[in-house]
């Protein structure tokens, strides 16, 4: 329909095909298989020049007004992508959104004004089908296999304990010694695999403290109660600040990394979701 305006418009293929940048053949392809299409000749054609049937003149005081709407329309996309506006509504765990997005949030809301949060900070498994959520970010491998899921960032994840702590019970030499020590766990886990150089090793631990919250595991190990997998201060600004009261232990050996995943409902996004995820991956990478 666009291509039918250009040449109604300029009367001409040669002119035309020239203004729309393509070969005047394959414009008069186009425009015969439109008449094909509809079943109505819409253009004379001559050697010198066109001109409209009745038929031809009627759709083009018709189409060049829908024509100008969808440019309007693309316009205001476009302005929609380089400027995005409006409510991002994320699912996400508590100690992604304290330890990692909290402080890397005031640059990108400096840099994208129109757009407003909704954070539900939640553990559970959000629908991103029947409940209105925009993006989710899961820690971990993805189980749900009808999503979109988009890569963002592997956390890596060393030993830390306090000087207090290792004064008292000692450093461990080698990661065997682990299973001597008081460790701060995730619920139901028994055991580490630790990394060094290719090698790997699996190592039973126990501790008194088993729960599901990074920021409390890190304040915890601050305080002296054991020895915890934590993301390195240069992950993390926050990460940062909690570990400035902790020693790493077993430096040449890290925890297998944690994937991050953003999972969104389908592969086209609107410009707020698709610059949030961008953003993450810009700054989570390092």
């Amino acid at each position: 329909m666009s291509l039918f305006v250009e040449v109604a418009r300029a009367k001409s293929f040669r002119r035309a095909a020239e203004a729309l940048g393509m070969p005047s053949s394959t414009l008069s392809r186009r425009i015969q298989a439109l008449e094909r299409a509809i079943g109505l000749r819409l253009l004379h054609r001559t050697t010198r020049r066109i001109e409209l049937t009745e038929a031809g003149q009627l759709y083009f005081e018709r189409s060049r007004g829908i024509v100008e709407e969808a440019r309007l329309a693309h316009e205001q996309l476009d302005e929609l992508v380089s400027q995005p506006r409006g409510v991002l509504r994320v699912s996400l765990p508590v100690d992604f959104a304290i330890v990692f997005l909290t402080p890397r949030l005031p640059e990108f809301c400096h840099r994208y004004p129109g757009i407003a949060f909704e954070f539900d900070l939640t553990p559970r498994r959000v629908d991103l089908v029947a409940e209105p959520f925009d993006v989710a970010i899961r820690m971990g491998a993805l189980t749900d296999s009808h999503l979109v899921g988009h890569k963002i960032a592997h956390v890596p994840r060393c030993l830390y304990a306090s000087p207090s702590y290792l004064d008292a019970h000692g450093e461990p030499g080698t990661p065997d010694e682990l299973s001597q020590h008081e460790c701060l766990l995730f619920p139901n886990e028994t055991h580490w695999t630790l990394l060094r150089d290719g090698a790997k090793c699996q190592v039973a631990v126990d501790g008194r403290f088993h729960l599901n919250n990074v920021g409390m595991m890190q304040r915890l190990a601050a305080d002296g109660l054991g020895i915890a997998l934590l993301a390195p201060p240069s992950v993390s600004d926050t990460a940062g600040r909690g570990t400035q009261r902790l020693r790493q232990v077993l430096p040449d050996w890290q925890a297998t990394p944690i994937e991050v995943h953003a999972l969104t409902e389908t592969r086209l996004l609107p410009a707020k979701v698709q610059r949030f995820i961008e953003y993450l991956k810009e700054h989570l990478a390092q």
